[in-house]
C-alpha cells in the first residue's frame, strides 16, 4: 500500500497483559503453567501482525516481547548457570505470572462491575415511574475485541498461496476503495461472516487492504463484530443507524387513457 493510500489509525486500548490473557485462554493454557516457548511464539506473531497493519503499537507491547524473550532464554538455561538474582525465584515465569494472576482480577472486578451496571440501569425505584426505557446498549457481551479480528485476520492470510510477481504488480488494492465496497455489501446483505468477507481474495495485500477496512468501518460505528459463542465463528453486522442508499426518483408515466381500477 502506497503513502497516498487511505490510512487508517486505530488505537489500541488493550494492553499486552490483555493479549497474553486472550493467547492463554484461546489455546487453554494453565495460566500458571505457561509453556513460555509457545506463549512467545504466538505473541510475536500477533506483534508484527500488528505492526504490519500500521497499528498505534505502543511501547509496553515490545517491551512485553523482550521479557518474554529474556524469560524464554533463562530457561533454556540449566538452573545452575541461571543468574545469582534467580537464586530466590526458581522459575523465571513467576514474576510474569503473579502479573497476569493480578490484571487478571482486576480485569474480572470491572466485568462484573459492568454486568451490575447494566442489569440495574433499567431498574427504578417507586419515585421513576414516569421513567422511560431506553434502547439496549450498543455494546453488546459478545461484541468481539481486537485481538479475536487480528486471529481472523491470520488465518486468512495463511490460507494465501505464494503469489507470483505479475500477481503482485497486476492488483492494486486501497483501504479507500475496500471501505466503500464493505460499506455497500453491508448495506445489501446486513450479516454475513468474516471468512466469507476474505473468501475469494488471492493476495495479501488485498486481504490487509479489506481487514484495515473492516476496522475502520467499526470505529465510523458503521459495523459491528459479535460472536455467538467463545471463539467461534465472527460476524460481520451493519450497525444501527446505517443508511441505505436511497434509490434515484423514477418519475412514473402517466397512464394511459381508459386505464384504471
Amino acid at each position: 500500500m502506497s503513502q497516498e493510500d487511505y490510512k487508517v489509525r486505530l488505537e489500541v486500548f488493550e494492553g499486552p497483559l490483555d493479549l497474553l490473557l486472550y493467547l492463554i485462554k484461546k489455546d487453554e493454557l494453565e495460566i500458571h503453567d505457561i509453556p513460555i516457548e509457545t506463549i512467545t511464539t504466538q505473541y510475536v506473531q500477533y506483534l508484527e501482525l500488528m505492526q504490519m497493519l500500521d497499528l498505534n503499537v505502543a511501547g509496553e507491547f515490545l517491551v512485553m516481547a523482550a521479557t518474554l524473550m529474556m524469560i524464554k532464554s533463562r530457561m533454556l538455561l540449566p538452573a545452575e548457570e541461571r543468574p545469582e538474582l534467580e537464586a530466590e525465584e526458581e522459575d523465571p515465569r513467576w514474576d510474569l505470572v503473579r502479573q497476569l494472576v493480578e490484571y487478571k482480577k482486576f480485569k474480572d472486578a470491572a466485568l462484573h462491575l459492568e454486568a451490575l451496571e447494566l442489569r440495574r440501569e433499567d431498574i427504578f425505584g417507586r419515585d421513576g415511574a414516569e421513567a422511560v426505557l431506553g434502547k439496549e446498549p450498543d455494546v453488546a457481551l459478545h461484541d468481539v475485541g481486537l485481538f479475536d479480528l487480528i486471529s481472523a485476520f491470520s488465518d486468512a492470510l495463511k490460507k494465501v498461496k505464494s503469489e507470483e510477481l505479475r500477481e503482485i504488480f497486476a492488483e492494486r488494492f486501497t483501504v479507500a476503495d475496500k471501505i466503500e465496497l464493505l460499506g455497500d455489501r453491508l448495506r445489501r446483505e446486513k450479516r454475513f461472516s468474516i471468512s466469507r468477507m476474505f473468501a475469494g481474495m488471492r493476495s495479501r495485500n488485498e486481504i490487509a487492504c479489506t481487514f484495515l477496512a473492516l476496522l475502520e468501518l467499526i470505529r465510523l460505528n458503521q459495523a459491528r463484530a459479535v460472536q455467538q459463542e467463545t471463539y467461534g465463528e465472527i460476524m460481520i453486522e451493519a450497525a444501527e443507524g446505517v443508511v441505505e442508499r436511497v434509490p434515484p426518483l423514477v418519475e412514473e408515466a402517466p397512464a394511459p387513457d381508459g386505464a384504471g381500477r
